[in-house]
């Protein structure tokens, strides 16, 4: 099975109802690693104007969204960001007080690009709130996670990421 087709089978077993409109537009965000099983992270957008983002994501299992923060962007505070979880387990690290020991594994060679140990875990039908510019990464379970997010505008290109390597683009698998 492709990479593509496990990430729409996994978006299908949310429970979800998406139209083949929106399974075949997804977005395969592999942040220029070339790593996309690892980190990555796969997007379908209902909305985002300059109002607000509504959003659901997918990891896969073990998959992780890098390291970043929504900073100020000109008038606007950063995106304000609502993640809840709709099936499996999330892995939510932000800033604060460190977890001792953290449940996600980061490979030695990441380990100074994943700084904040805070974690919170989303267990299906709980959610968080992430304010503006507070750096943040995700990391799905076992089986992998459906999130819904919720927020302020989306902007890819204003994101800061603490992995210098990071290019925010999608790739087709």
């Amino acid at each position: 099975m492709t990479y593509q087709e496990r990430v729409q089978q996994l978006f299908l077993a949310s429970g979800i109802a998406f139209t083949e409109a929106e399974l075949a537009q997804i977005d395969y965000a592999d942040f220029g690693l070339n790593n996309q099983e690892v980190e990555g992270l796969n997007l379908i957008i209902y909305v985002n104007n300059e109002r607000y983002c509504a959003k659901e994501m997918v990891l896969l299992p073990g998959q992780t969204c890098p390291e970043h923060r929504h900073p100020k962007r000109g008038n606007e505070p950063g995106k304000q960001e609502t993640f809840r979880c709709r099936k499996g387990k999330v892995y939510l690290y932000v800033e604060g007080p460190a977890t001792k020991p953290i449940h996600c594994s980061i490979p030695k060679v990441k380990e100074a690009v994943y700084q904040v140990r805070k974690e919170i875990i989303l267990q299906p039908g709980e959610q968080y709130t992430i304010d503006p510019n507070i750096r943040h990464w995700f990391q799905a379970g076992e089986e992998g996670a459906i999130i819904s997010e919720f927020s302020s505008p989306s902007d890819d290109a204003s994101d800061v990421f603490t992995d210098p390597l990071v290019r925010r683009v999608a790739v087709d698998k």
